[in-house]
């Protein structure tokens, strides 16, 4: 499974870095639980807890942190 796909966090636009952000979130959670039944198990107990929303949004922004520092803010 290849946690960062094409093995960088280089995007052309910001759009594209918060897309990869939130890819790399669900292949995190994917690498953590391997079994695909276990996790469509707990979708429905995270779905509708608001925590737990926060939490995954959080884990998106910091990975959306991550590709736009490797990517200079997409500064000329």
């Amino acid at each position: 499974m290849a946690l960062v796909p094409d093995n960088t966090l280089i995007t052309a636009t910001p759009e594209e870095g918060r897309e990869l952000a939130i890819m790399m979130a669900r292949k995190t959670i994917g690498a953590i639980q391997t079994d695909a039944d276990v996790r469509a198990g707990l979708r429905p107990l995270y779905a509708n807890d608001p925590n737990s929303l926060t939490a995954a949004g959080h884990v998106v922004a910091i990975e959306f942190a991550t590709v736009a520092a490797a990517n200079n803010y997409w500064r000329d």
